[in-house]
């Protein structure tokens, strides 16, 4: 390694080094930070992945909940008794992978991009091979996966049209970035065609298909949907998943638009901190609510007393998925504020007509996809949200027509999964020999998708 090149590398950790001491004091003051303080000794890898990993796993790291679903999605077509260590970022995201990863599974942080932290990581766990998960490139760790010649696949990968702008102008930079990986499984051929742009080898990049599209429906709650039911007592539900600080505001003026007594909005905020801020914009806004925390799913439970709550906020964790299929229709976060969107799939798998707004440059090919087979509503703003809502509920055939389209699309872009096995199937085997030479299911079969409750007037 050359002077200059160690120079680099010692300014890069210093400069992330004194970043985070100097962050700390802005970070605690803001909104939500104490939910990241459990990450802290994890990112430090003073708390490596638990139960500990036997030297020799395969390392899939997934930055949040999104990114732990496509880990799970690839990961049933793994052999069973491969070692796997699963690492995140986010607290959710964490919370996410123990459910999907259960031991002997490890399950933990990515460290910091400090030396001390990332060698201690890789001592304690001797990775044989690394999956990244869309993405998700920090320098240090790909050079100390380089300087231990530990293979390093991404799997799902994309580039977005922010982070295309931001790095085609960084020219031999983006070594640091994409040197150490050995292959890239891409989304779309666009993707790829933007890596190698960006000076990536053409014999190290593919193009595998969007493993979301593969991602089995999640299990039925029983319990919770009945209750949910019960509270709805007949009335149409609209599920509001992952909202950001803005979408709130709009989904209550729609509700209050279209008569609070009418529907029963059932609202999950996409960061958990955000949750009692959440009910006190509710509560301040005049609309009955009741926090799912709250929510009693016992044997014969009967609705809360009082004034039938006009609002659910669903304050939990893994649960979104399943009650989407209760939706007469289903909104998704994160498209009414510019913040690139969240995932469509999830209600698509019921059957339930989707509406989303402008912003999904974070899902742009599932987006056209959808956009083509005219599977969903899109919204140019929060204005056109009631009008949109009426439309559904007025017209319960043309509802389930939309729902079906979506469905329907998630069944003819299934796939992906085989074909980015089959692309990483040579380093698998390079890494693990026999062990992954053949590749039955690892995990249970997907489940079928339950009866949704359709649109209703």
């Amino acid at each position: 390694m050359g002077r200059l090149e160690s120079a680099g590398w010692l300014l890069y950790q210093s400069a992330f080094a004194a970043v985070l001491p100097l962050a700390a004091p802005l970070l605690a003051a803001r909104r939500g930070f104490s939910h990241y303080r459990t990450t802290l000794r994890g990112r430090l890898a003073q708390a490596l992945p638990a139960p500990a990993a036997a030297p020799g796993a395969l390392w899939i790291h997934a930055v949040s909940v999104g990114e732990v679903g496509v880990a799970a999605t690839l990961g049933r077509l793994l052999p069973p008794g491969l070692p796997l260590c699963v690492t995140t970022v986010t607290p959710t995201g964490q919370a996410q992978a123990r459910r999907l990863f259960p031991p002997p599974a490890a399950v933990g942080y990515l460290p910091f991009d400090l030396a001390f932290a990332v060698r201690r990581f890789f001592d304690a766990i001797a990775p044989r091979l690394l999956l990244l998960c869309e993405g998700d490139y920090w320098p240090l760790v790909l050079r100390e996966a380089r300087r231990r010649r530990l293979p390093v696949v991404v799997v799902n990968g994309r580039m977005s049209d922010r982070a295309f702008a931001r790095q085609k102008h960084l020219g031999k930079l983006n070594r640091l970035f994409y040197g150490a990986v050995d292959f890239f499984a891409m989304q779309t051929a666009e993707d790829r065609e933007r890596l190698l742009a960006l000076g990536v080898e053409p014999a190290k990049v593919a193009v595998g298909g969007n493993l979301k599209f593969d991602a089995r429906p999640p299990a039925p709650k029983p319990e919770l949907e009945a209750a949910i039911e019960n509270l709805a007592a007949g009335r149409p539900i609209l599920v509001a998943g992952s909202t950001l600080e803005g979408e709130e505001e709009a989904l209550l003026a729609a509700l209050g638009e279209l008569g609070r007594e009418k529907l029963l909005l059932v609202l999950a905020p996409r960061h958990p901190e955000r949750w009692d801020a959440v009910e006190k914009l509710v509560a301040g806004r005049g609309f009955a609510l009741l926090r799912r925390s709250r929510l009693d799913l016992g044997p014969g439970a009967a609705a809360p007393a009082g004034k039938a709550p006009e609002v659910l906020l669903l304050d939990s964790l893994g649960e979104l998925a399943a009650v989407y299929r209760l939706g007469a229709a289903a909104f998704v976060g994160g498209t009414l504020v510019p913040k690139g969107g969240h995932n469509p799939i999830e209600p698509a798998h019921f059957g339930v007509p989707v509406l989303v707004g402008p912003s999904m440059f974070n899902f742009r090919e599932i987006g056209e996809r959808f956009a083509r087979a005219q599977a969903w509503r899109r919204l140019d703003h929060a204005r056109q949200l009631a009008p949109a809502l009426a439309e559904l509920l007025a017209d319960p055939a043309a509802a389930a027509a939309l729902g079906g389209r979506a469905r329907a699309l998630l069944e003819e872009n299934r796939g992906a999964a085989a074909r980015t096995l089959e692309l990483i199937q040579p380093f698998l085997t390079e890494a693990f020999g026999k062990e992954a030479s053949s590749m039955p299911s690892a995990m249970p079969p997907p489940s079928r998708p339950g009866p949704q409750r359709g649109a209703q007037a």
